[in-house]
């Protein structure tokens, strides 16, 4: 999950520099439409729990002991390459727990109030999660936290209580699962994973230069080749597509 979120800072300042620097030849202004899709890293644990474990243990256990931990911690260099995406801190200690209710959470946020709304959000449970070491499934937590960050976004419509509630049910369920198996008939097992015009697929080691090269090509050109190829499977009607969630009319928020 620590790659998804290095990833996810790429693809941020990647979006920024173009929509920062135009280029004067495009036949008109670029707007993104970033639609998430859910994936499970740990799909086995338990739901109805706040927590599992912390990530430091889970990680442990992964990796056959300490010994192995430490080896791939030296390999993969997450520490150094969060620092170079603007990430000066991850809590290994971080309390590890079942994602469904809050993936369900971010999806309805997006259809109810728009994809801007919701990588906002996403943006910060990034750093609720990864700096700050909440577990997403402590759900009155999550509840409060979410409600108050919409407050600073416009959205004055949820609660904690409303919010709550939204987490305790089912909503959004059947959505999450078909758009997995889609995923693993796309033959997509590991995240980071980026899929462009609905054709295009980056891999999450790719730097914000690669994806730069590519949205310049599609600034160039002017129109989007494909629609979203989740869109459907998640419910995320063709004119929330269409607002988009990140274009040079709106203000990017610090993610804190």
């Amino acid at each position: 999950m620590t790659k998804r979120y290095i990833g996810k800072k790429y693809l941020n300042r990647a979006i920024d520099e173009v929509l920062s620097k135009p280029n004067p030849a495009a036949p008109r202004p670029v707007t993104f439409s970033v639609l998430r899709v859910p994936f499970f890293l740990e799909p086995h644990y338990d739901e109805s729990k706040p927590f599992i474990e912390s990530n430091r243990d889970r990680l442990v256990k992964k990796w056959g002991g300490k010994s192995g931990w430490e080896t791939q911690k030296a390999r993969h260099n997450l520490k150094g390459r969060g620092m170079d995406a603007g990430i000066p801190h991850f809590n290994l200690d971080r309390l590890a727990s079942n994602t469904m209710a809050s993936h369900r959470l971010i999806q309805m946020l997006g259809k109810k109030y728009g994809l801007a709304v919701s990588e906002a959000i996403y943006d910060h449970l990034n750093v609720y999660y990864f700096v700050d070491g909440h577990a997403l499934n402590d759900k009155p937590r999550l509840a409060q936290y979410v409600a108050d960050k919409l407050l600073q976004h416009g959205v004055k419509e949820e609660t904690p209580d409303t919010i709550l509630q939204f987490l305790n049910g089912t909503e959004g369920r059947d959505e999450i699962m078909n758009a997995i198996q889609m995923l693993q008939q796309l033959g997509i097992h590991g995240i980071p994973k980026f899929i462009i015009e609905g054709q295009t697929v980056v891999d999450g080691a790719a730097k914000s230069e690669t994806f730069v090269n590519i949205f310049r090509e599609i600034e160039l050109r002017g129109n989007s080749m494909n629609k979203p190829i989740f869109g459907d499977i998640l419910g995320v009607s063709e004119e929330i597509v269409a607002r988009g969630s990140h274009s040079s009319l709106l203000v990017n928020d610090d993610e804190r």
